[in-house]
């Protein structure tokens, strides 16, 4: 379990806190959707989970400890972390990505070429097929898979994504959010995902925490957030999705047969 409390983040003395006083609790196994417009502390609150991020006041622990008392380096081994740009060394191949932080961990070769094999099967890119490509000669998805199995690669129990997906074309999109809520499943993951889209939330979480200008707003099942939103700024992103559907049923019926 992840317990967050009363954490706040000021980035400049006296001005408007980035997160500010935050309480957030995250169940082992759960998949919890950080959501909101840009600005609003969703990616603020995942870096400090794994201490990319300092917290100026506030506490968060994971399984009863407080991160404080880790080391940082050893604390981020435990944490996968995916990034919106991915972050693929451009000098290294599929392989030696997927296999650095294993090696930074002095594991045996045997074991760092056991798991690069397991991990490329498992998303979908076989390593004599995939393995020896550089970053440049793979595509966004591609290049997403193999920056998730990078993340993978220590066993981490808790996976924190920052708009992982933000960056791909729809099609690879769709395809990717769900083939990772099966991996979510399959592996027993807690998961924290940062997104703006509301749909995609509504899509991958067990429950969406809704932030503005860093508080919590509301958080609940998509249930709970679509039947009874806290308030107008709720409301009006749970009907951007509705809008947009609507909309393009719109259009869809005045080019359709005539």
């Amino acid at each position: 379990m992840i317990d967050i409390v009363n954490l706040t983040k000021e980035y400049h003395a006296g001005g408007r806190a980035a997160v500010a006083g935050l309480d957030l609790s995250i169940a082992t196994g759960e998949f919890l959707v950080l959501v909101g417009p840009s600005g609003c502390g969703k990616t603020t609150t995942l870096t400090m989970i794994n201490r990319l991020t300092e917290p100026s006041a506030g506490e968060i622990r994971i399984d009863g400890e407080s991160i404080r008392d880790s080391d940082p380096v050893a604390l981020r081994r435990r944490i996968g972390f995916v990034f919106q740009d991915i972050g693929l060394f451009p000098h290294l191949t599929a392989a030696e990505n997927i296999g650095i932080t294993l090696k930074l961990m002095a594991m045996p070769k045997s074991a760092i070429e056991a798991r690069i094999d397991e991990l490329m099967a498992r998303m979908r890119m076989p390593r004599e097929q995939f393995g020896q490509r550089f970053p440049r000669a793979l595509s966004g998805g591609q290049r997403q898979r193999i920056g998730l199995a990078r993340a993978l690669a220590a066993k981490p129990s808790i996976m924190l994504m920052d708009e992982p997906f933000g960056a791909l074309d729809p099609l690879t999109r769709d395809e990717l959010g769900p083939e990772y809520r099966a991996l979510h499943e399959a592996l027993g993951l807690t998961t924290v995902l940062v997104t703006h889209d509301m749909t995609e939330a509504f899509l991958l979480a067990d429950r969406i925490a809704v932030m503005r200008a860093g508080h919590l707003v509301q958080i609940g099942t998509p249930h709970e957030i679509v039947s009874s939103p806290a308030d107008e700024f709720v409301r009006a992103m749970i009907d951007n999705p509705r809008k947009r559907a609507l909309a393009l049923a719109r259009v869809m019926a005045a080019n359709g047969p005539q």
